[in-house]
Order: structure tokens, then sequence, then C-alpha cells
């Protein structure tokens, strides 16, 4: 490795890596620590152990993205899509279960999933179409194009049973909006989503539609081209109406079960808190219990009992607001704000079109990550399976984020060298 590919990177967002992965790897040690047992943070049969060895992977696969050739990673876009479609099309055939999520490839108990690394080569061939000549977001074509890119990988998602993962795709809008699409589009869905959710939460529809009406009533009123704003609000009003009148055959006859009783829970975890209301509660109970300081490293009592299900992955978090209070959660929260203020700094400085639209592909998938897992953590968001980044136990998720970020890294420390179409 030459010490010019080193010196060009940005330390700044390294060191926050680097004290990301050390306080994910001793909290998922704090995790599966038993006193009793004598077993050490090293060692190999316990989660912290293997997650040693794949923090010692990431390196390797840092080494090798420093020392590629800078070409190969718009060059390499398309055909990594490509391959990656494969995968998760051989996925449900070939794949294993874990968890509940048909989502790994692999021999014996080593195995990969193929989801957390579709996100970082998504992310290249949108920035790679973005960039060609004559691209203007614009263009319906163009539009359809990118949706259909983001669309493939999250339906194959699914088809794993992987709703959590397959939502990160959605987050990649992000990069359409800041490339010039007009925000009708996601004005509109993250109306819908709104409206979604004040229905379950209103037990009585009329007074939903009765606020609406009301909104509605002022725009005709209050606006100028009242004949325009007819038409716009009345076909408003028939969108919002279905939105409301789709509700229960969502809930009922489109979600499974297990996914009913995530909005359950959301709504009301109280409900049943032995039941599908457990792990919101038993995750809201660690968290608070560990005050303003927290109870002390590989001191939590809900960590060490196993009240919360699945805590060296999707509820880390726990672990962290038990034994660190809300002082360990500021720092970790911080630790991401800065992340994401500093992908945006790198982002907004390139002269590439290219690596601008994947450095806000990177920002848009950590930010849903963050903001999603810690959500769910507290009762925000329902349970939806996503890991928190660098923090959560597993060698497929840690090497799909360090190389998502790591290739910006790598496109960063080349910004003067290329001059290109804006």
């Amino acid at each position: 490795m030459r010490r010019d590919e080193v010196s060009g990177l940005d330390w700044v967002t390294i060191l926050i890596y680097l004290a990301m992965v050390v306080l994910g790897w001793f909290n998922i040690y704090a995790v599966v620590y038993d006193e009793a047992a004598g077993r050490d943070i090293w060692d190999l049969s316990l989660n912290s152990g293997r997650q040693l060895v794949f923090i010692g992977a990431s390196f390797v696969i840092i080494m090798v993205i420093v020392i590629m050739d800078l070409r190969f990673y718009e060059a390499f876009a398309y055909v990594g899509y490509g391959l990656i479609v494969l995968l998760l099309l051989l996925v449900p055939v070939i794949g294993k279960e874990v968890g509940g999520n048909k989502a790994w490839l692999g021999i014996g108990s080593f195995g990969v999933q193929p989801s957390e690394f579709a996100k970082f080569i998504t992310a290249l061939a949108v920035a790679k179409y973005i960039a060609t000549v004559g691209f203007k977001m614009d263009n319906l074509r163009n539009q359809a194009v990118l949706f259909l890119i983001i669309g493939v990988p999250m339906a194959l998602t699914l088809l794993q049973k992987d709703t959590g993962t397959a939502l990160v795709f959605t987050s990649l809008i992000l990069v359409f909006y800041r490339e010039g699409m007009s925000p009708f589009l996601i004005i509109v869905g993250a109306s819908a989503a709104a409206i979604f959710v004040l229905t379950l939460l209103v037990p009585n529809e009329i007074y939903l539609y009765a606020g609406i009406g009301v909104i509605w009533a002022l725009i005709i009123l209050l606006g100028k081209k009242k004949v325009g704003r007819i038409v716009l609000v009345t076909v408003g009003a028939i969108m919002i109406s279905g939105v409301i009148a789709s509700v229960d055959y969502v809930i009922t006859d489109v979600l499974k079960p297990h996914q009913q009783n995530r909005i359950k829970a959301l709504i009301n975890p109280d409900a049943d808190p032995l039941g599908y209301g457990w792990n919101v509660t038993q995750s809201k109970i660690a968290i608070g219990s560990g005050g303003f300081w927290g109870k002390g490293f590989l001191e939590g009592t809900q960590t060490k009992f196993d009240f919360v299900p699945e805590q060296s992955t999707d509820f880390i978090f726990c672990t962290i607001g038990e034994e660190h209070g809300w002082v360990g959660t500021l720092l970790v929260v911080s630790l991401f704000v800065a992340l994401l203020l500093r992908i945006v700094y790198l982002a907004e400085r390139q002269k590439n079109r290219f690596t601008r639209a994947y450095a806000y592909g990177v920002l848009a998938i950590f930010f849903f990550h963050f903001a999603i897992n810690i959500g769910m953590t507290i009762g925000l968001f329902p349970v939806i399976g996503i890991p928190l980044p660098f923090f959560s136990y597993g060698g497929s998720s840690l090497w799909g984020f360090t190389v998502l970020l790591f290739i910006l890294l790598k496109l960063d420390s080349h910004r003067g060298e290329v001059l290109q179409r804006i």
C-alpha cells in the first residue's frame, strides 16, 4: 500500500469508524459475559471472539479497497449489480434459514447474507446511472430506471422474508431527490405513510375523515385559482380515502401474523407484555434501568439474564443503555450524527457526480439503519430486524457497512484528480 493512498483518506471519518467498531465489540462481549464461566473477550466460542475475527477481516477488506484502482468501482457497478441479483435469486433455492429468514448462503456453520452486500452495490449502480452522459432527473424514463434498480433487490430480499433489509433500499430515494427529482413523490409517500399510521392510532375513523375534511375546506376557501385547487383536492381526497380504507385489508390480509404482532406492539405494547409486546417492553426496561450513568460495564442484569431477545444483533442498543446509561447512549448517538454530518461534508465537496451520488447513497443507508434500529428499541418504530451499523454482531453486517463506507473514502481521496460533469 503506497503512502499517498493512505494519506489522502479522510482520517476524521476513519477515527469515527474505529471508535464505533471498538465500542461495538465491547458491548457484544457484555451481552455474552458470564462471570461463572470465566471466558474472556478473546474466546472464539463467544460472539465477541468471533466478532474480533470479523473485525480483523474488515481491515483486510479495507486494504483491498484502498489498493484497488479508482476506476474499478464505477466500472464494476453494473457487473456487481448483476452478480448480486443472481445471488439473491439463489438464496430462496439453496439458502439456509437463520432466525426465521431464509437469507443466507454458506457451507456448514459459515454463511454470508447477500442482501447486506446488495446495499452498497445497489448504491454504486444508482450512482453510475446518475453519472451517465446527458442524464436528467426530471426525465420520467430515468426515474423509472432508477426505481427499477432499487426495486429488484428490494423485491428479491422480500422473498427471503427479510422485510427490514428490503425497506433499506427505499432510503436511496434520498439520492434521487438530491440529484434533482421533484419532492412531490417523497411528500406523497410520506403523507400516505403518516395517514396509514394515524388510521391505526385513531380508533374511530370518522374523526380522521372530519379532520382531513376541514383541511380540504380551508385549502379551497383560502387558496387562489379555486377551480384548479378543487380538482387537486378532490383527487387528493380520493387517494387519502383509499389509504384509510386499505388499512384493515393490509393489516389482516397482506401482513403475516408475526408482522401484525409487530404493528400491535408498536401501537400498544402493554396490551400483551408477555407476548407480542415482550421485545419492546423488555428493551425499554433495559434502557430505562441504566439511568444517567448506567449500571457499569458487564453489570447489566437485563443483559445477563437474556430478557431481551437478539441482544447481540438487533437490540444491542439496549446493552449500551443499561450498562452506560444516558451518557453512553448520548455518546453513541453523537458518533452516528458526527458520521452522518461528515458524509454530507464529503458528498458536497465532490466534483464528480458519480462520487457525490454514491456518497448520498451511503448517507441514506446509514441514516435509515441508525434511525430505525434505535427507534425500534425504544418503541418508536415496529421491530423489523435491522442491525445497528458497526455495533451489532455479525460478519456480513460489519463487512457490508465497512465496504459501503470505505469505497466512499477511496473515491473521496482522489477528488482532486477527477474533474467530471456535475
